[in-house]
């Protein structure tokens, strides 16, 4: 076989297996986006706009030799890519790493930089005008909404409501003790085993008050966040040519990351139905299987790198810049780290110089 790689999507996964083969194999990565979005700092880029701009990294220094097509995908065969434009990428090997899409601000609701930029300092602007905050979804994207916006604002009333009957399920009960006790020191109202039972008359992220009736009596916001409803960026595969997608829209991959049936395709990140939460870390770590793996192929070698998920779920979820909860795998098995930790590994910089230094940016 040739040496061509044909990566879909450009997020944490598809950089990084792009970056990692782009000295042994030839790589064109399909990316409509004109700069990857480091999307767990788009909570804080929300509430602090004047810094909205670490987030954004172009894509320009990612690659050395490879080149960066800036297209959406339509369809994938065994051969290759048909892209937006109509133009066909032929490539030996194709890796599917589009990841999935999330309500604003999670993450962004369009492809160009400077409109996402505009985007989150009107948002900010309507969040910095409101006294009252209503966030839907108690996970790790609406825990930490709320705690970046106790930070910059501790004068605002946030409420957090969802209608699941435990936060965090399936980590330590003393890491959701710790959670209780930092909202309660951060007063952040949690309200568990409460749904809406009327929607929000307003578009979320304006600022216009309203009333919304619950399960747990009435609420009163002057704006409100919805912080759940992810949904698999995976419709280029949906005339079957490579895979039929499982009900949730992901495919079905070996231990070696490869679509079942095909060894020359892989997936990984968001698209992969790897029993695992859906996280950059876990990403990154797919995209390094991947590479190896195909590097290997071109070199005429067997692939035998293989990705197997930790039996202890992971979290670092800072509550803002100096509080926040984390669980790790330790060698006993499951740790929780105190606010301390997590600020210092995560919440004090989102990560930031890493992901400079793999766009070159640094």
């Amino acid at each position: 076989m040739g040496r061509t790689v044909a990566v879909i999507g450009g997020g944490y996964g598809g950089a990084a297996a792009a970056k990692a083969l782009d000295g042994d194999t030839d790589v064109i990565l399909i990316e409509p986006k004109d700069a990857f979005v480091h999307s767990a700092g788009a909570l804080r880029a929300l509430v602090r706009p004047d810094w909205a701009g670490n987030i954004f990294f172009p894509y320009d220094r990612l690659l050395t030799r490879g080149r960066v097509v800036r297209r959406h995908a339509v369809s994938v065969d065994p051969g290759g890519v048909t892209l937006s434009s109509g133009e066909r990428v032929d490539a030996d090997y194709v890796v599917l790493a589009s990841g999935s899409s999330y309500p604003f601000p999670a993450k962004m609701d369009t492809d160009v930089t400077e409109q996402a930029l505009e985007r989150l300092h009107a948002t900010s602007k309507e969040l910095a005008g409101a006294g009252r905050v209503l966030i839907t979804g108690a996970g790790p994207v609406g825990l930490e909404l709320a705690g970046e916006i106790r930070a910059m604002w501790p004068d605002k009333h946030v409420t957090i409501i969802d209608p699941a009957q435990e936060v965090l399920p399936g980590f330590l009960p003393e890491l959701r003790d710790d959670l209780h006790r930092q909202l309660g020191d951060l007063d952040i109202g949690l309200r568990l085993d409460t749904a809406l039972l009327t929607g929000p008359p307003t578009l979320p992220g304006r600022a216009e008050t309203f009333t919304v009736r619950t399960t747990g009596g009435d609420i009163t916001a002057d704006i409100w966040f919805r912080c759940h409803g992810v949904s698999v960026n995976g419709d280029y595969l949906g005339d079957g040519r490579v895979t039929v997608r499982t009900p949730r829209g992901q495919v079905r991959v070996t231990e070696k990351l490869n679509v079942h049936g095909h060894d020359h395709i892989y997936a990984l990140g968001d698209i992969t139905d790897i029993a695992e939460a859906k996280m950059a870390a876990h990403a990154m770590k797919h995209a390094e299987v991947v590479a190896a793996n195909i590097t290997a192929q071109v070199r005429g070698e067997e692939p035998a790198a293989v990705y197997r998920p930790s039996p202890v779920p992971s979290v670092l979820l800072p509550l803002g810049p100096a509080a926040g909860v984390g669980q790790i795998a330790s060698p006993d098995g499951a740790a929780v780290l105190p606010a301390r930790t997590v600020a210092e590994y995560k919440g004090a910089h989102l990560l930031i110089d890493r992901f400079a230094e793999l766009f070159g940016t640094g």
